[in-house]
């Protein structure tokens, strides 16, 4: 039950993310050529085939105009897609994307599969005439392996349900339903994944050991993050931090990027300074100098201070170290991945997402607004789990931004409030009443007396009129109830 994860080096999820930057009109082209010539490489390495012509082939390759889209077109007159994928950055790429397709090539790696798989076949029937059950289970799952490997989508999915069929240990069927999750992440279809995920509850509830189900943590926050679900997301990822190990999903720095993101947009102002702002595995990553220093060494906390009101002015909170429990940040994050995920990984700078952090909660909304848009220059339109939704988040960091100044006043200036914001009073008029209109911010705009008032219900002044309003309901139906009764007692009289 806790033997080592298996099947966790395919597929490479790096390579979704070239394929994505490729397509990704934001991204630089110094960026984009190297991902073309990383994509090119592990092709041949890899004998890639399958996953080679789902890409460059001129008709049916996803990175051409004729064949965008998220479906392949048939081949020889056939009414089934050959793969099925949403890996661009837009269903509708704006430019022909230059990967070149190479038919020699393209015939050698084919050819390379084929022998690869009559060595697997034969294993395979070596295995059932002279050995046992698990022999030939090895074999089977390098099948699986091998489709994962190449970029076939439908032909792993097949395979590994086939292994997980013949599959006995629990362990080992966990293993089997994650790369299945990692399989549907690869080729971007979000409703296999979820059905996915169902399963690997399922499996991980009836017993599973206590490092998949930390894996299986990080599966659902990446997987929720994807769909927009950051109040559920939030949780896990921050979960996740002091017990990562799943770097076939992403490297310690994404999920801290996730992590972050999720929580400053989803979580409360509370929760936000004790699992965001105050974190020793984030401020690891995000803090400066001693701060930084601090967390690696364990002498910092949430502390008291992460318990302050929420409703507290947030222009003048601070962020004060307390006297409570230290809390150390697990090491083992920052040296347990393998040395060719960190040769990949590029250096990140994260001074923006730090900036987000301590002006959103600090109250500095004009270095907030500037922060935001560098972390949706730098990250949102970088990433190919937040690139969908950067438009959602940065509406909705504003609206959180906007009520959270709000919450703190009756009155508060136009002019004013523009000028904290770093913005024009005609941005500010508008951009706040999208979300009056939706009933996101309960406050009105006098334009000719240059205010802002809020008008939030009074929470006594609101349960005095509930308690009011379903007494008043009690009443009636006792008065009904004690009609009924003398009635009925008049009839046997």
């Amino acid at each position: 039950m806790g033997s080592d994860p298996q099947y966790i080096k395919y597929p490479d999820l790096l390579l979704a993310q070239h394929v994505f930057n490729l397509s990704n009109p934001a991204c630089a082209p110094a960026v984009q050529q190297s991902s073309l010539k990383k994509l090119q490489d592990v092709i041949t390495e890899r004998k890639m085939a399958p996953f080679y012509r789902h890409l460059a082939h001129p008709t049916e390759g996803i990175l051409n105009n004729v064949g965008e889209g998220t479906t392949q077109h048939p081949q020889n007159g056939s009414s089934k897609p050959l793969l099925a994928s949403n890996m661009l950055a837009s269903r509708k790429s704006p430019q022909k994307i230059d990967f070149p397709w190479d038919e020699k090539l393209y015939q050698s790696l084919v050819e390379d599969n084929k022998k690869e798989l009559d060595g697997f076949q034969k294993e395979e029937d070596d295995a059932e005439e002279a050995a046992g059950e698990t022999e030939v289970q090895a074999a089977r799952g390098k099948r699986a392996e091998f489709w994962a490997r190449v970029g076939d989508k439908d032909k792993a999915i097949e395979s590994h349900e086939a292994l997980l069929e013949k599959t006995g240990f629990l362990g080992t069927k966990i293993d089997l339903v994650l790369a299945m999750i990692r399989i549907g992440l690869f080729f971007g279809d979000a409703a296999f994944v979820k059905k996915t995920i169902e399963r690997a509850e399922t499996l991980v509830e009836s017993g599973g050991d206590w490092d998949r189900r930390n894996r299986l943590k990080a599966y659902k926050g990446m997987h929720l993050l994807t769909v927009r679900a950051y109040s559920v997301a939030a949780p896990l990822l921050l979960d996740s931090l002091s017990t990562f190990t799943s770097y076939e999903l992403c490297s310690y720095s994404s999920l801290v990027i996730y992590s972050v993101l999720a929580g400053s947009l989803s979580l409360k102002r509370v929760d936000f300074k004790a699992k965001v702002v105050d974190a020793p595995e984030i401020k690891a990553i995000l803090g400066a100098g001693e701060d930084r220093l601090a967390a690696l060494s364990g002498e910092v906390s949430a502390g008291p201070g992460a318990r302050e009101e929420e409703t507290k002015d947030a222009t003048i909170s601070r962020s004060t170290p307390g006297s409570g429990p230290k809390t150390a940040i697990n090491l083992t994050t920052f040296s347990t991945g393998s040395a060719e995920q960190a040769e990949n990984e590029s250096p990140v700078d994260f001074s923006p997402l730090a900036e987000l952090v301590n002006s959103l909660y600090n109250g500095n909304y004009r270095s907030f607004f500037l922060a935001l848009a560098a972390v949706e220059d730098q990250f949102l339109t970088q990433d190919r789990y937040l690139y969908e939704h950067r438009a959602w988040f940065v509406r909705e960091m504003r609206l959180r931004a906007y009520q959270q100044l709000l919450q703190s006043y009756r009155v508060v200036g136009l002019n004013g409030m523009a000028s904290d914001f770093g913005v024009t009073v005609d941005f500010l008029d508008r951009d706040l009443a999208k979300f009056i209109s939706t009933n996101r911010i309960s406050c009105t705009i006098d334009r000719v007396n240059g205010i802002i008032e809020t008008n939030r219900p009074d929470d006594k002044n609101k349960q005095y009129a509930d308690v009011v309003k379903h007494g008043d309901a009690l009443i009636t139906k006792l008065q009904k109830y004690g009609q009924a009764v003398r009635l009925r007692g008049s009839e046997r009289s």
